[in-house]
Formats: structure tokens, sequence, C-alpha cells
């Protein structure tokens, strides 16, 4: 059994930084690409960013590019999401997802893929 946990969310003020970590364990030996999503209160779920595992290709949505960057370590099994320059509307819960089998990036983008998920973290950025 897949499970990824996030944590790394808080409170941080516009323009400030905050970096949030997934751990995945279970099945971990065939894993192609991980990715972040994110959900504000009243909105839709949003793709924010994804990583292939094992080259590191990122792939960026459009309201984060130049502003977040995607890592992971392959040894940890453990993936990052660095988040600099937030802004009020990133206000929102962060969710760590799995592909369950390899997916094309505009599957991933698009959100409608087949994930494994986190429970999510909440970052609110505010003065």
């Amino acid at each position: 059994q897949v499970q990824l946990v996030e944590s790394g969310g808080g409170l941080v003020q516009p323009g400030g930084s905050l970096r949030l970590s997934c751990v995945v364990s279970g099945r971990t030996d065939s894993m192609h690409r991980m990715g972040w999503f994110r959900q504000a209160r009243g909105k839709d779920r949003e793709f924010v960013a994804a990583i292939t595992w094992t080259a590191g290709i990122p792939l960026y949505g459009d309201s984060v590019t130049g502003r977040f960057t995607i890592s992971r370590d392959n040894g940890d099994n453990t993936m990052y999401l660095e988040m600099n320059s937030l802004k009020t509307e990133d206000t929102a819960v962060y969710y760590c997802a799995l592909d369950k089998y390899y997916q094309i990036g505009s599957i991933w983008k698009s959100g409608k893929g087949s994930f494994y998920w986190g429970t999510g973290t909440l970052v609110t950025v505010s003065l």
C-alpha cells in the first residue's frame, strides 16, 4: 500500500517562502512521476508542479512558474516544493500525488489522471 505524507505547511506573509515535503512509503519500485496539486476554498483542484522520478524533469502550472521549484531525493523517497514570492492567492491545501502508472504531462496538468494522494497540508499566505 502506497502512503504519501506531506509536511511543511503553515502561515507565511506575502512575498515570503515556504518548503513543502512529501515522503512516499510502500510500493515505490515503479514510480514514474510525483507532483503537487492545490485546492483553495471554494475552488477546483489545481495542478501545481510535477517531476519525473528517475530523470527529475519538472513540469509547472502556469500560475507558479518562476516562483516554485519542485525537486526530489530518490534515496529518501522524498519530494519537495520550494515556494518563493508567495501571494495571497497561493493560499490552499496542498496535496502530494503519485501516479498509479505512467501518465503524460498533459494528464497531470488536467488533474484527471489516476493518482495516489496524500492528506494535504495547509498553506496560508496572509499579513
